[in-house]
């Protein structure tokens, strides 16, 4: 499944997407983590950093009011 989470739930846009790219940056591409977050926007925002990073949004799902996103890291870093 994957290899690490990141919890950014409480946390308001963009502080979740910061975090993530923190994250990506110690890792090797290949490698997935899963994101929790409760910010509504943070739906979109994961949307765009994955398409723009180059990454893979292998799934996003919600449950009550936690977003969860599961990434795929590029090989290049963003």
């Amino acid at each position: 499944m994957d290899d690490t989470q990141l919890d950014a739930t409480g946390l308001k846009c963009p502080l979740p997407v910061l975090k993530a790219r923190k994250m990506i940056k110690t890792m090797s591409g290949g490698e997935t983590f899963e994101v929790l977050a409760t910010d509504p926007g943070s739906v979109e925002d994961f949307e765009a950093f994955c398409a723009t990073g180059g990454h893979e949004l292998l799934e996003q799902t919600r449950e009550g009011d936690v977003f969860r996103f599961l990434i795929k890291v590029s090989g290049g870093v963003s």
